[in-house]
């Protein structure tokens, strides 16, 4: 998908959330994977932290960075499998005014191409909460970079075409 070079880069204020019981700042590889792609993308990181897999935690750094001014994106890592710690999905269905079905089914399309049906316990996600893009990763570098290159370094740049994400920023809190 072409790039319009006449159209003027627009830097996006992305917070980067890695969920998880056992990640550090020293071993967040798939968080350290999107740290530099946003920065390779020109977009500027405002936050970046790890929390634990309990809904009540990632809930309240949800709403810190929605209510933030400054943060356009949320992008999580983590905590998108089936099994009973994985919560990163009912936390941000607890905060969204409007899903993005299409970013999930989007990613396990991609997904699918390098890990075959195993795709079908990820449930990646995205929506619009209060005027701010979440979106939801799982947790391997490997579905980082595949949600990242395929996906969100194209959706996140203005110049991108027919249609992207940033264009839409100035009407998400439209009635």
């Amino acid at each position: 998908m072409p790039i319009d070079e006449s159209r003027a880069f627009q830097p996006v204020h992305i917070a980067l959330l890695t969920v998880s019981d056992t990640r550090t700042p020293a071993d967040d590889r798939s968080g350290d994977a999107l740290a530099e792609r946003i920065a390779a993308a020109g977009h500027l990181l405002k936050d970046r932290t790890i929390s634990i897999d309990q809904v009540e935690e990632i809930l309240a750094r949800l709403h810190r960075w929605i209510d933030d001014p400054d943060i356009d994106v949320i992008i999580t890592t983590g905590g998108t499998g089936v099994t009973g710690r994985d919560v990163t999905p009912e936390a941000i269905a607890a905060v969204q005014d409007k899903p993005i079905p299409g970013f999930g089914e989007l990613f396990r399309w991609i997904s699918f191409q390098t890990i075959g049906s195993s795709t079908i316990q990820s449930r990646a996600c995205a929506c619009v909460a209060r005027g701010t893009y979440i979106f939801a990763l799982p947790g391997s570098t490997g579905a980082v970079k595949d949600g990242w290159d395929q996906i969100l370094v194209n959706q996140l740049d203005s110049r991108f075409r027919p249609c992207n994400f940033v264009e839409l920023m100035p009407r998400l809190l439209e009635t």
